[in-house]
């Protein structure tokens, strides 16, 4: 099912959709001089589930407690121009094949850090940007290493650090002192001010602030000698909003207001798409599924991403094989001037996810009795003792 040369047909597995749509998404942002390299480590929860395979706990959306879910990892590539996707993964603790979260990100960073490798090369300037859950020297090892600089929230203020090079080593928390504004940001963000009763869109002043730092870190390989990179220590405090400002880590220049704006810019980002990760992970009808085996919900998953790639310009189109599929299956219409939306795509997944998930329970019919029951057998064209 997936593009090539030959007419014999392709595993329809998760790794081999994923591999087409980062190779894909790279061919997009291959004339971008700038690329921002958005890492998000969402969670796919089930709350009512208990016989999808493999399935951990995950935290719940409002953060209290865990419901049953897998966690994923998504890279999206943003360009001037365009933007693309980089990676894809549904892991579960409970898999057989799981080392460890932490190795997760690794191997992420490493599959994404050898796409652009020949861009990062030929001069394109590439910035990871992070949410807290990154917050760890190994990860932003692995993001200097491959010769990227580093956008990071954080959430470990003790960590040691330095406010300047030979400078004795002190809590990052102790820092706050010599912070300095840089400049202030007019947005819109879903915030709650104070004498508000909810969060809701609106306009909202951030104050951004900076100073500098020497941040200690080390890569994941064992022995690995502990170094350390210069940077800034940024601010973002949201006027009238009582919630804690950001503080974010980076190893661009935010010594003038238009770089500290750059900053803050390339944090809001995250804002900007989260609608195609929303996309991507409600668009499967959890609710309605569950039994599936492991398999089967990597690739379902996997073919949301081609969904959202297609929908939010990610270096899909219509001429993928894939899209064209959802649109069949969705019972849209093939009109040249009129491509299918996310309706019609989200139909189509839940239909595939709806075989998926009558083949594995049919299988497991089939294992616990022997055989499917003959009538049922008959109706689905099978001969006794056919898988």
């Amino acid at each position: 099912m997936l593009r090539g040369e030959t007419t014999k047909r392709a595993p329809l597995d998760a790794d081999t959709i994923v591999a087409a749509l980062q190779a894909q998404g790279v061919a997009h942002l291959q004339d971008e001089p700038s690329v921002w390299v958005i890492v998000d480590g969402s969670d796919l929860r089930k709350p009512h589930a208990s016989e999808l395979a493999y399935l951990q706990r995950v935290k719940r959306l409002d953060g209290r407690g865990t419901v049953p879910g897998y966690p994923t990892l998504n890279v999206i590539g943003l360009g001037p121009r365009r933007r693309g996707l980089l990676y894809h993964k549904l892991y579960s603790s409970a898999a057989p094949d799981f080392v460890s979260a932490p190795s997760e990100v690794q191997t992420a960073l490493a599959s994404v850090g050898a796409a652009l490798a020949p861009q990062v090369a030929a001069g394109t300037e590439v910035t990871a940007i992070l949410d807290s859950g990154f917050d760890d020297q190994a990860v932003w090892g692995a993001v200097w290493g491959q010769g990227w600089s580093l956008v990071c929230r954080l959430c470990h203020r003790d960590r040691l650090v330095r406010a300047a090079p030979g400078a004795p080593v002190q809590p990052l928390a102790e820092l706050a002192p010599r912070l300095r504004p840089r400049t202030q940001v007019q947005t819109d963000l879903v915030v709650q001010k104070q004498g508000q009763s909810r969060p809701k869109l609106q306009p909202v002043t951030a104050v951004v602030s900076a100073t500098p730092v020497v941040v200690p870190y080390h890569e994941r390989a064992a022995g690995a000698p502990t170094q350390e990179r210069a940077g800034w220590l940024v601010e973002v405090r949201l006027e009238r909003v009582p919630s804690e400002p950001w503080w974010l880590l980076t190893d661009r220049p935010v010594e003038t207001a238009e770089q500290a704006t750059e900053i803050f810019r390339m944090y809001r980002q995250r804002w900007a798409i989260e609608d195609a990760f929303k996309v991507a992970k409600t668009c499967l009808g959890w609710e309605d599924v569950q039994v599936m085996a492991y398999d089967a919900v990597r690739v379902l998953v996997a073919l949301g991403w081609v969904a959202t790639g297609f929908l939010f310009e990610l270096g899909v189109s219509l001429d993928w094989p894939e899209v064209r599929l959802l649109q069949r299956l969705g019972g849209g219409e093939e009109r040249p001037n009129r491509p299918p939306g996310k309706i019609v795509l989200t139909r189509g997944l839940r239909r595939l996810f709806d075989l998926l998930a009558t083949e594995a329970i049919l299988a497991e019919e089939a294992r616990r009795d022997g055989d499917l029951p003959p009538r049922i057998a008959a109706m689905l064209g099978r001969s006794r003792g056919s898988p």
